[in-house]
């Protein structure tokens, strides 16, 4: 149960390779090969040992495929999880070289099957680690010197691999499980075979719904952002503008500003029908037209068609809502919640006849969990902002209505929310509790899944572990043994 909890809990952590220097006794250097950055390695002999201190600058603690392992790698990594506050007491030497060989198996492997990542994504990943990391440690010279490095381009460079193995990875992981089902049946057994004293026991949790209004924004500020994007497609159209540069500049989509505007999707990419339906009838190199989604005004620009996958930017920019139309919102709400407190109708009812949210209206404003996708609400796991603004409600209390900007990119709106059940810690029950145990068979049935492809990927990739890591118990056989 505890693997099977533990399962997917990835270290996300960076680490900047570099050369790790130790000083060698003389019988070190007799017995150890030394690493050297010369073309040609120099002749170590008794008198040269004698006459220099040397030093051991790294050593190979592993390879997998065509991936080395440094002993600095294991090194770092353990640096980087401290830096990043996680606890490391029982993370062992052993246990990260382990994590390091799983994460270069995945990544070889997905070489081997053709799961590329494209070396935009890359780098827009890496450009965002690096403007957090900046606006964490102050400055771009504070962190060069926190990773020992010369210059930005160097910098980026190392991030960029880390990343790229790491992208592979998650893409290779990804691939394995992709077709892991659970059937009713495994989960009545899962559940039968767990010993009664050891069932998960599921903390307070509480269901939620809510009400929305979207203020509409007036036709005059939906034509000012239609000529606003015409202007930004004529200006690269015409001029050789850059598209990346204008999305950053002006695009309103928090998901995709920071790099440029970049997505990479697919059909199957779970983005709105009709943002898919104009980037599918592009051509490489072509810009839309600007069109309308739920979050506001788009143009796109298809960067790259790789098969059934698009490489694209776009722009994202939302009209203007009136004070006017958000006092408007403000007061049915108000009404709204007068109404259902004196009985005129429930909860549920208003949300299905007044409330603008589609994703919730039809189920009484029922509220997912975007985590488990249950309507349940674990207190000690659910979000901050959405805590504060229930934990004081009463049992049938609506609350007064709350402004906020929607974190989907679709402009500001109001809601008002109940607590419409609250359950008391409990020891898991297969009945009330069903889709948290499906949950967790499914996630042994995928353990098992990737267990049985690890093994058999082992045995047939090129591996190689130092003699010095022969002794380490690990999970998986590394050492062929």
């Amino acid at each position: 149960m505890n693997k099977v909890l533990g399962l997917f809990s990835l270290m996300s952590v960076i680490a900047i390779t570099g050369f790790a220097q130790e000083t060698v006794t003389e019988q070190d250097a007799q017995d150890e090969a030394l690493v050297t950055t010369e073309t040609e390695a120099p002749v170590v002999t008794k008198d040269t040992v004698r006459n220099f201190k040397k030093v051991k600058l790294d050593g190979i603690a592993a390879v997998v495929g065509d991936y080395v392992i440094l002993d600095s790698d294991i090194e770092k990594t353990l640096i980087d999880l401290k830096s990043q506050g996680a606890s490391t007491a029982d993370i062992t030497r052993c246990g990260l070289l382990g994590k390091l060989m799983e994460d270069r198996l995945y990544a070889h492997q997905a070489v081997q099957d053709s799961l590329l990542v494209s070396d935009d994504e890359v780098a827009a990943t890496t450009e965002r680690q690096i403007q957090g990391f900046v606006q964490q440690i102050g400055s771009m010279e504070k962190l060069l010197k926190f990773y020992k490095k010369e210059d930005e381009a160097s910098l980026r460079e190392d991030i960029n691999k880390i990343n790229k193995l790491r992208m592979l990875s998650e893409k290779m992981q990804g691939s394995i499980v992709e077709g892991v089902e659970i059937t009713p049946e495994e989960v009545r057994q899962f559940y039968n075979k767990i010993p009664k004293e050891e069932r998960p026991v599921f903390g307070a949790e509480m269901e939620i719904a809510q009400i929305v209004k979207s203020p509409e924004p007036s036709e005059k500020e939906k034509q000012n952002v239609v000529d606003k994007l015409n202007a930004i497609k004529a200006d690269v159209e015409d001029n050789d503008a850059s598209f990346s540069v204008k999305a950053i500049l002006y695009s309103q989509d928090p998901g995709s500003k920071s790099k440029g505007g970049f997505y990479s999707i697919t059909k199957e990419t779970g983005f709105d029908k009709t943002f898919k339906d104009v980037a599918f009838s592009l051509k490489e190199g072509e810009i839309s037209e600007p069109f309308e989604t739920q979050f506001g005004y788009h143009i796109i620009y298809i960067e790259k068609i790789r098969g059934q996958e698009l490489d694209l930017r776009h722009i994202l920019m939302q009209p203007e809502i009136s004070q006017k139309a958000l006092d408007d919102a403000k007061s049915e709400l108000d009404t709204i919640r007068k109404h259902i407190s004196e009985g005129k109708y429930t909860f549920a009812q208003a949300a299905l006849n007044f409330s603008d949210e589609k994703e919730t209206k039809f189920d009484g404003g029922l509220l997912r969990n975007p985590t488990t996708f249950d309507s349940r609400f674990e207190l000690t796991k659910m979000d901050p902002t959405l805590y504060n603004q229930v934990r004081n409600l009463k049992d049938d209390e609506v609350s007064n209505p709350i402004l906020e900007q929607d974190p989907r990119g679709g402009g500001p709106k109001y809601k008002i929310l109940k607590v419409t059940n609250r359950f008391d810690e409990h020891e898991a029950d297969f009945a009330k509790d069903y889709l948290k145990i499906q949950q967790l068979a499914k996630t042994e049935k995928q353990y098992n899944e990737i267990k049985k492809w690890m093994d058999e990927h082992i045995e047939e990739t090129y591996i190689s572990v130092n003699e010095s890591n022969h002794d380490c118990d690990f999970a998986n056989n590394w050492v062929k043994q």
